[in-house]
């Protein structure tokens, strides 16, 4: 009996022996075998391209307010019933899309990254609007019956920011926030047209129509953006990036733009 428990132990102690051997963390190899997910390196010169899709929100409330001013200014119709002010168009939204390329220097502090981008986008964002208002007045002279047509549109055709950002390194995805000015090239169109009748007393006569068109070729918008996003890195310095942008512009016709993007780049 003594045998076979000699016998027993023995082989119980091979079998531990060569467990441990199989196990770097009992031999202390849990520091020099095993690495566990580690983190990308973000920091350094990054470049890429992108495409986005989206929705411009625009306000076209007032937008023709100054053109008709200017038709009417010194006559009795505006003295008198004040056309300009009238409420004419109101919101609109329209969708568009585009593409353009993005170059941005990261710092990498542990897993914080913080870094500055230039993005451009080259697209077709903007929308129209066309308004018409029948109002009837006592005038000093007589009763006038006057309509006043309205149009007005915007085309944002390139749009550039500068961002700082934000983001915290998780294994091989980077999510992000930036904030940081906005600029954009726009075709703006804003027209009017006043027609009506005037009677003082002897029927109605045909007032001549008055109209006036307004465009402001390559116009230069200036704002804001803010969003947010993720790169994923793929393999060396490749990465994808997906991503969500407000941009506000405030000009003649004040335009927010919300799109979606999504991109590939490479850092160097």
């Amino acid at each position: 009996m003594r045998r076979i428990l000699v016998a027993a132990a023995l082989m119980v102690g091979a079998a531990q022996a060569s467990f441990a051997a199989d196990l770097p963390v009992l031999r202390g190899g849990f520091v020099d075998d095993y690495a566990g997910p580690g983190v990308v390196d973000w920091q350094g010169v990054y470049v890429g391209g992108h495409a986005g899709w989206g929705r411009s929100d625009m306000n076209f409330t007032g937008t023709t307010r100054p053109v008709i001013a200017s038709l009417l200014a010194y006559t009795e119709v505006e003295n008198e019933m004040a056309v300009s002010q009238w409420p004419l168009m109101g919101k609109e939204s329209a969708r568009g899309n585009g593409y353009g390329a993005f170059i941005g220097y990261n710092a990498q502090w542990d897993d914080v990254v913080i870094g500055v981008e230039a993005n451009y986008m080259h697209g077709k964002f903007g929308g129209a609007s066309a308004d018409s208002m029948s109002r009837r007045f006592a005038t000093t002279s007589g009763t006038h019956n006057i309509t006043a047509t309205t149009t007005a549109a915007i085309e944002i055709n390139d749009i550039g920011t500068l961002r700082a950002r934000a983001g915290y390194a998780m294994g091989a995805f980077l999510p992000y926030v930036f904030g940081g000015v906005a600029f954009g090239q726009a075709d703006i169109v804003r027209a009017a047209l006043i027609t009506g009748t005037l009677d003082s007393g002897g029927g109605p006569v045909p007032l001549q129509p008055l109209s006036k068109v307004e465009i402001n070729k390559a116009h230069l918008l200036y704002g804001y953006t803010a969003g947010l996003g993720v790169d994923v890195n793929l393999y060396a310095g490749l990465f994808l990036r997906a991503e969500w942008e407000y941009i506000r512009f405030t000009s003649a016709i004040d335009t927010n733009i919300n799109t979606v993007r999504a991109g590939l780049g490479y850092k160097f």
